[in-house]
């Protein structure tokens, strides 16, 4: 039988795999765009001819202080190239280094370590400027800036909201609850308090049909925290697009809406792959290091491929896990629930709520349609059984499993790059 050779995302290194080419669909991929030979020029030409704003310099003249949010170490955001030229504008522009805070957007995350910041920023940047990182379960390191008429309390990082000239960088790419990561992202959940975070990503929100991958438009999760990110204001963006190498395919720069939307315009034209007709499985991954660190970022490797799968399939996912499952409270939720449906039952009531349910609650939307067969180094058999997933020792071993069990007709669509792909199902 001939082999298809194909090697997933998978930590810092790939995973190379063999599979029967002829079940196999795909390798999916995102569309071939011809990346950018000098992203740093294309950085200084959007600073000087943004969307929807004046240039960067003219809106920094007379600005005492500048805060910037960055993504944390969770994205693969080419910071150096963004923030060179933007930081020369400011310096340009009459704010001194030592009034510019770059602020580390971690939403809920784990704090960033200086290694990380170092490998985020360089070393000339993460050494002469004042980098900290948000600390969403710290209220009192939040601004109230009202309710939302959703009910939403939009609790919001003080040295963001006191800053003179608010700016925010990130990626722009498939997201599994806003549509698409980047924009108002940062600010929320990027710079927002828990108590913000945890009526934004509760049920009445995730459970929507269009809190989903590749959706903005009737998106809830996504008009609300643009609502939320307009009541914290954004004087300038700057957003990048990858390829499937993670060199940059385009710059967006000026308003918060008007530039992402123009972002979102472009990499929607990329990221989707045509598959005729539903599959039985998905062979894919976690898009590798350094978003499949946690089970926790793994989750999005599942959600995406659901609409071409059919109900009763299989994903198989490689993952490496490296950091293990995730935080201490996500980590409870699988000891404190011992069946999916258990849980949903909790978190549609009233009365029950852990920091990081939201993953769960997507897991589940993914194991209420299919089953998912997980390979990684980096936790036990014992410990993924735990997880509302089936341990495999080799993505080969979990698909010949499934080709028994579905038949000899049985289809495969490969995503190597997991969730930075968007399968839509055509036919």
């Amino acid at each position: 039988m001939s082999t298809l050779k194909v090697t997933l995302d998978y930590g810092k290194t790939g995973l190379p795999v063999e599979l029967p080419a002829r079940h196999v669909v795909g390798p999916l991929a995102i569309q071939e765009v011809t990346p950018l030979a000098d992203p740093e020029a294309a950085v200084v030409e959007k600073l000087n001819q943004p969307t929807g704003t004046p240039p960067l310099a003219e809106l920094a003249k007379g600005r005492k202080n500048a805060c910037i949010l960055i993504c944390d170490i969770t994205r693969p955001v080419p910071n150096k190239a963004i923030l060179t030229p933007l930081l020369r504008t400011l310096r340009e522009s009459g704010i001194p280094d030592d009034q510019v805070l770059i602020l580390v957007a971690t939403g809920l995350h784990r704090p960033s370590t200086e290694a990380e910041r170092i490998e985020m920023l360089g070393q000339e940047i993460a050494g002469h400027y004042r980098v900290e990182d948000h600390h969403g379960t710290i209220l009192e390191e939040h601004t109230y800036l009202g309710t939302t008429e959703n009910g939403v309390p939009a609790w919001i990082d003080s040295r963001y909201v006191n800053a003179d000239l608010k700016i925010t960088t990130g990626l722009i790419e498939p997201h599994l609850m806003a549509g698409y990561s980047g924009g108002r992202k940062l600010i929320c959940p990027g710079i927002a308090a828990l108590e913000t975070v945890k009526i934004w990503h509760g049920p009445k929100f995730l459970e929507h049909p269009k809190a989903d991958c590749g959706y903005l438009e009737g998106n809830p999760v996504h008009e609300e925290n643009t609502r939320i990110a307009r009541m914290a204001g954004c004087d300038f963006i700057v957003n990048v697009t990858l390829d499937k190498d993670r060199k940059v395919t385009s710059v967006v720069a000026g308003d918060m809406e008007a530039a992402f939307l123009e972002g979102v315009r472009f990499m929607a034209n990329i990221v989707k792959a045509p598959v005729q007709g539903l599959v039985d499985v998905v062979v894919t991954s976690a898009a590798g290091y350094p978003l499949d660190t946690t089970f926790y970022q793994a989750v999005k490797g599942m959600t995406g491929c659901l609409p071409i799968l059919k109900q009763g399939g299989t994903i198989i996912l490689a993952a490496s896990l490296t950091e293990g499952i995730g935080s201490p409270e996500f980590i409870s939720l699988f000891k404190e629930n011992a069946t999916l449906e258990g849980f949903m039952e909790r978190i549609l009531g009233k009365d029950y709520f852990v920091m990081d349910q939201w993953q769960v609650e997507e897991l589940a939307k993914v194991r209420r349609k299919v089953k998912v067969k997980l390979v990684s180094d980096g936790l036990s058999a014992e410990v993924l059984s735990g997880l509302f997933v089936e341990p495999a020792t080799s993505v080969e071993s979990a698909l010949a499993e499934s080709i028994s069990e579905y038949g000899p007709d049985t289809r495969v669509a490969v995503i190597p790059k997991g969730p930075y792909v968007l399968p839509v199902l055509v036919g």
